[in-house]
């Protein structure tokens, strides 16, 4: 055995992933500081987010996402940015401004807009056609309850339309959507989708530790996690690997 892996760990999926997905949230790094979370853990981050609308009033956005295009880590902007585009009529120039910018990934969502169902799917079928889409399912309103049927039909409903993954709602704090504002996951809600529907298609935002070991001790360490902070990339990778407390019993099959 190499000296370098003695503990003899579970194999994690090598990249590019389908599932054991870790999908970092960047809501502005720099240069500098993608650098540095690359040479720590890149082998673990699957795709980034420019969070909601950064990307639009980011300095130096090119040269951002030719770093990330260079290190071979895929970006998508966040969904904000599309909604805005749909409010303002401006879906045809921001489906260009994409292309131009060299991006390969699109989130739709409608977290925040009113917007019709059809128009969504609509909206998923449009970009699919040039982009690989992460469509978004629930609302960025902590009040905004959905009954768990309607969850699966819609996750159903848009990866039909061509969505490679659907994202579950959560918010970039961890307290929307799949949880309930204090953070606690609506754990009857993530087993009724569970039951219906194949989760190496869902992706699930989990910003909190706690989270992430929640859905890793549920559905296993090839969950697909996102929102994560950049941060908190290798401690992910540590529930996922059985090398935290929270997940130790469960990975490695011991009794604690």
């Amino acid at each position: 055995m190499d000296s370098a892996d003695f503990l003899g760990l579970p194999p994690r999926v090598a990249k590019p992933r389908q599932v054991g997905i870790t999908h970092v949230m960047d809501k502005g790094l720099g240069l500098n500081e993608i650098r540095s979370m690359v040479e720590m853990g890149g082998d673990y981050i699957d795709i980034v987010k420019l969070g909601w609308g950064t990307s639009y009033v980011t300095g130096k956005l090119r040269e951002k996402l030719d770093l990330y295009n260079e290190l071979d880590i895929p970006v998508v902007c966040g969904g904000t940015l599309l909604e805005v585009a749909e409010a303002r009529g401006r879906i045809d120039g921001y489906r260009q401004w994409l292309t131009d910018q060299g991006f390969t990934s699109v989130e739709v969502s409608d977290g925040t807009i009113d917007m019709s169902r059809e128009r969504k799917l609509e909206l998923i079928e449009l970009f699919a056609k040039d982009f690989r889409v992460l469509s978004e399912v629930g609302s960025k309103d902590a009040e905004e309850i959905f009954a768990p049927y309607q969850w699966v039909e819609w996750i159903k409903e848009e990866l039909a339309a061509g969505s490679w993954k659907v994202i579950t709602e959560a918010r970039e704090s961890g307290t929307a959507g799949i949880f309930r504002t204090s953070g606690e996951v609506r754990s009857g809600l993530i087993d009724e989708i569970a039951h219906e529907l194949d989760v190496s298609n869902l992706l699930f935002e989990a910003p909190q530790k706690s989270q992430q070991a929640w859905f890793i001790k549920h559905l296993g360490p090839d969950v697909n996690l996102g929102n994560i902070p950049p941060d908190e990339v290798i401690p992910l990778e540590t529930l996922r690997r059985g090398l935290r407390s929270d997940t130790l019993s469960l990975i490695l099959g011991l009794d604690g």
